[in-house]
């Protein structure tokens, strides 16, 4: 996957640099995925680039692991990296700070509605990464990192219980993956979100029916 010819290479080798050693979930194609959404984000909506596109690459600086206690404030951590970063290659603090901004509240675990539309965009840029097919691939890749079972066998859809996503890697559809398109903020990304929200849904059913869950649907040929 490839970025748009642009202002980037300086910021794209200290990215690529700060994701060598992460899990699949948050890699270095990760964060390449986030920038190409935001880019495409960035052109329909009319939020400006030169803020959003270096958030994008920026924004896996720093992670703290999944189930970490601090993982929440892994944005805030992130932040103050890319702060460090731009003022090295010589931004000014208040340019610096867009760009920080987005990034200080893009995480979902925090839960915050963001001031700026270039925050928008970069939140919206990495929840479409967190759902589709390469949300399905991240949640089991989170999972397996985290030494989670693929689902609970007495009740995997959740129907009787509380979601609990470090035990069981399909709660994480119901705790969060499924919740992602209502909160979305512009209207090219709820659109992109709906082919993969449906992507889930028939994921989920089709492996309920696998595993039991659910009574195959009847030939109808």
């Amino acid at each position: 996957m490839e970025l748009r010819a642009g202002p980037y290479d300086e910021l794209k080798e200290i990215a690529h640099a700060a994701c060598e050693g992460s899990d699949p979930a948050h890699d270095w194609q990760h964060v390449l995925r986030v920038a190409a959404n935001a880019q495409t984000l960035c052109d329909a909506e009319g939020a400006d680039a030169a803020v959003v596109m270096p958030a994008a690459l920026l924004h896996e600086l720093f992670n703290h692991p999944k189930g970490h206690p601090e993982s929440s404030r892994s944005g805030e951590v992130c932040a103050e990296q890319a702060l460090a970063v731009l003022a090295q290659l010589g931004w000014s603090p208040a340019a610096a700070e867009r760009v920080a901004y987005c990034i200080r509240v893009h995480g979902y675990s925090r839960g915050i509605v963001p001031a700026t539309l270039e925050a928008k965009v970069l939140q919206d840029a990495d929840r479409l990464d967190a759902i589709g097919a390469i949300g399905v691939a991240r949640c089991f890749a989170t999972g397996t990192t985290m030494g989670s079972a693929f689902y609970d066998p007495a009740d995997p859809m959740c129907e009787r219980r509380t979601p609990d996503d470090r035990r069981y890697s399909v709660d994480h559809f119901f705790r969060k993956l499924l919740r992602i398109p209502p909160t979305l903020h512009t209207a090219t990304a709820r659109r992109l979100a709906e082919e993969r929200a449906r992507f889930m849904s028939e994921f989920l059913a089709q492996l309920a029916r696998e595993i039991g869950a659910l009574p195959a649907a009847p030939d109808r040929t």
